[in-house]
């Protein structure tokens, strides 16, 4: 049966026009023309990395209707769930890109994006797989390139190891750390999340973990 609906959801994709993956019309050649070739209206473009069933990039993307969102993950079967989402509310300013988030060079360009998230990622705590971490010094810069002047990079995680980690490394890649909680939902900071929660927030939530959140511009 999970076969099954995994195959369902990989055929949505195929014939859903707001997911961008191999082999379809766009992989690839909107780098750099995002609102020219897909939104076909220029707005602000918002990534979330590892967006996972999309709730965060179809939530945010409700609140915010003069901005442009894509949501980015590798697995297939995540990003139907979020597509058909979108599809189902109407929403226009909503694309999901499958890829590995190491290959983002060939899907975005220099200033083209206003803002990033980075939503409850694997953290990756072995040493040995350091470089493997969405805030590793490696990812920041290719991070700080995509991203405008001033643009903002935003991190929501359960992880105390990890938050620490990406504390220390935001200097490395040009980032200038702007705001920071150890406790979102006890911070006058919660507000500006709408009260959006990805599934992993919820079950974290419920468990007694505190969320962690910063905020940090890229430097000019």
């Amino acid at each position: 049966m999970a076969g099954r609906q995994k195959l369902n959801r990989f055929n949505q994709n195929q014939l859903a026009p707001n997911v961008i993956e191999r082999g379809k019309t766009g992989y690839v050649t909107l780098r750099g023309r995002w609102n020219q070739d897909y939104f076909e209206k220029d707005q602000p473009i918002t990534v979330e990395l590892g967006c996972g069933k999309g709730e965060y990039t179809v939530g945010l993307a409700m609140q915010y209707p003069n901005r442009n969102f894509i949501g980015v993950d590798i697995k297939g079967d995540r990003i139907a769930r979020g597509s058909q989402l979108a599809l189902a509310a109407g929403l226009s300013n909503v694309a999901f890109l499958r890829t590995d988030v190491r290959y983002l060079d060939e899907f975005f360009t220099a200033d083209e994006l206003a803002e990033l998230w980075i939503t409850f990622p694997d953290p990756q705590l072995r040493d040995r797989r350091e470089k493997h971490r969405l805030t590793h010094p490696d990812f920041l810069g290719m991070y700080a390139r995509f991203l405008q002047p001033s643009g903002l990079l935003h991190l929501k995680t359960d992880n105390a190891p990890f938050y620490a980690y990406t504390l220390g490394t935001l200097s490395t890649a040009n980032f200038r750390l702007t705001q920071a909680t150890t406790d979102l939902y006890a911070s006058p900071l919660n507000e500006i999340h709408q009260n959006i929660r990805t599934t992993y927030e919820a079950i974290f939530f419920a468990k007694g973990f505190t969320i962690h959140y910063l905020q940090a511009k890229r430097e000019s």
